[in-house]
C-alpha cells in the first residue's frame, strides 16, 4: 500500500508534464503555421521582441494553463463532453492567440475593420487550428506517448 501511494503523487507529475509539454509543442507549432508569415513583421506591443519569442511565451502559458484544466478535464467519463469541452478550450485559446499576433503585427498598422480582421485570421487559422487540435486530443487522450512518460496505457 506504501508504494501505490509513494508511486502517485510521480504518476500524477508525469502526467501533467506531459500533457503540458504536448500542448506547448503544438501551441508554437499551430501558431508558427498559422502566422508565420507575419514572423518578419514588428510588434505594435513591443517593438524589440521577435516573432519566436512571442510564439514561446504564449506556448509555454498554453501549455501550464491548459495542461491543468485539461488534467482534470480527463477525468471526465462522458467521452463526447470530455472531447468537446477540450476541443473548444484547445481552438479558443489558439484563436485568440492567433488574433492577437494578428492584431500585434498586421491590423494596428493598417485599416482592418473587425470583421476583415476575423476574416483573415479565420481564414489563416482553419486548417492549422483543425489539423494540429486533432492530433494533440488524440496525443493526450490515448496516450500516444506513454512509452516516453513510462505511463500506463
Amino acid at each position: 500500500m506504501s508504494t501505490i501511494n509513494k508511486k502517485r503523487p510521480v504518476t500524477i507529475l508525469k502526467r501533467f508534464s506531459a500533457i503540458a509539454i504536448i500542448l506547448s509543442v503544438a501551441t508554437f507549432t499551430q501558431i508558427y503555421w498559422a502566422m508565420g508569415q507575419f514572423s518578419d513583421l514588428m510588434s505594435s506591443a513591443d517593438l524589440e521582441r521577435g516573432f519566436i519569442e512571442d510564439a514561446l511565451y504564449m506556448s509555454l502559458l498554453t501549455g501550464l494553463l491548459l495542461g491543468t484544466l485539461f488534467f482534470f478535464i480527463v477525468r471526465i467519463r462522458n467521452r463526447y463532453i470530455k472531447y468537446a469541452l477540450q476541443w473548444v478550450l484547445l481552438a479558443a485559446i489558439w484563436f485568440f492567440w492567433n488574433d492577437t499576433i494578428f492584431v500585434e503585427r498586421e491590423a494596428s498598422w493598417s485599416t482592418y475593420l473587425f470583421h476583415e480582421e476575423m476574416y483573415y485570421v479565420t481564414y489563416l487559422s482553419f486548417f492549422p487550428i483543425t489539423i494540429l487540435s486533432t492530433l494533440t486530443l488524440l496525443a493526450i487522450n490515448y496516450n500516444i506517448f506513454s512509452s516516453l512518460t513510462g505511463l500506463p496505457k
